[in-house]
């Protein structure tokens, strides 16, 4: 029997541990320092960002990039009914409302049309998730603009688009007021858990710093003046970031290399639909897919040692949110979505293997 081909897994070296253990070797005190800023300027420097504000995961560096725009209780932000739940309990957390729209077939990113339709004198945000590391069809030009329109803040969901530009050069993330990005376990890049803000505002920056630090008025002493929280990261998973992001070109371009390989092999495989993935300036972060039959397909492929994942369901329908709506690609996505193995370390004979395993369950 073959081995078994994860449908995700991080990919961590000797570099990581040899760093790691150099650390522990200083006889530090663990809680973040120059490691922390260090792989804060690796992060601003790689997206072009100002400022980098690292945090102890992904669904806080969101709360806390809603927060530091003057996000509140009471305000609504449109989000997407297809994205990882934790978008809008990241606002929820503080009270803030969540408002669903639909996506587009094509990308999974929000329909403007339908953004703009929902706006109401209660909207204060827009969320835009770039998912799979893709940007919208109607352009990130085209959010800037209804952003301005109403006087809206635009924070950029940026959790699976580490590596992954706009079309005009800027790095997803850059653009809206805060872009955040993700670091946990399935990411290109992980450090078991953690995420990061970035804004090109100091005053921004600035808030979110004091955010993260139980709102002190400066490192280390016990004056506050503002409530804030304990949000920070540590030294260790810092020095795992710092080798990580080391290897980052060389795995934006392996990720790159597996779809087309993937879309090469499944040419003809008409049950087997890919999402637009411009693989001149995105990187995709999971070989996302439409696919008929899929729970009989999932079923096969775990019997030839392969793993699959279902894509999230549109959350309206999860019991978390039970709410009412027409969300009709969020609901195709949940019934056909698969998430086919992913991992950077994948060799080209795994998704040989993969492929052929998915052609011969719809052969005739």
């Amino acid at each position: 029997m073959s081995d078994f081909i994860m449908q995700m897994r991080p990919l961590f070296g000797e570099e990581e541990k040899k760093a790691i253990c150099e650390y522990m070797d200083e006889d530090g005190f663990i809680t973040e320092f120059k490691r922390t800023e260090q792989f804060e300027n690796m992060l601003a420097a790689h997206t072009g960002a100002k400022h980098c504000v690292v945090v102890n995961n992904g669904t806080v560096s969101l709360t806390l990039a809603a927060m530091s725009v003057g996000i509140e209780a009471g305000d609504e932000v449109i989000v997407p009914n297809f994205t990882m739940i934790a978008t809008p309990n990241s606002i929820k957390m503080f009270g803030a409302v969540p408002v669903f729209v639909d996506v587009e077939v094509e990308t999974l990113c929000l329909d403007i049309k339908q953004v703009e339709a929902a706006i109401t004198d209660k909207t204060k945000a827009i969320m835009l998730v770039t998912a799979n590391g893709r940007y919208p069809k109607s352009g990130i030009q085209a959010f800037e603009a209804l952003a301005k329109k109403y006087n809206l803040k635009l924070i950029e969901d940026s959790a699976q688009s580490l590596g992954s530009y706009y079309p005009d050069g800027r790095h997803i993330g850059t653009v809206g007021d805060v872009g955040s990005f993700s670091f946990s376990a399935p990411k290109i890049i992980s450090t078991g858990q953690g995420g990061c803000i970035i804004t090109n505002c100091d005053n921004t920056a600035e808030r979110l710093r004091r955010l993260k630090d139980f709102g002190r008025s400066g490192g280390g002493n016990d004056i506050h003046d503002q409530i804030g929280f304990n949000f920070k990261f540590t030294e260790l998973q810092a020095c795992i970031g710092i080798e990580q992001m080391k290897k980052l070109e060389w795995r934006i371009e392996r990720k790159k290399e597996i779809l087309k390989l993937y879309q090469l092999n499944l040419t003809e495989v008409s049950q087997v639909k890919f999402f637009a993935q411009d693989l001149s300036c995105t990187t995709p972060w999971f070989i996302d897919v439409l696919v008929e039959r899929r729970e009989a397909l999932q079923a096969y492929l775990k019997g030839e040692a392969i793993g699959t994942r279902v894509m999230y369901p549109p959350i309206n329908e999860q019991l978390a949110y039970q709410l009412a709506g027409s969300f009709p690609i969020a609901k195709l996505v949940g019934q056909n979505g698969l998430w086919l193995p992913s991992a950077v370390q994948l060799t080209n004979e795994d998704i040989n293997r993969i492929c052929n395993a998915i052609i011969k369950f719809y052969k005739p």
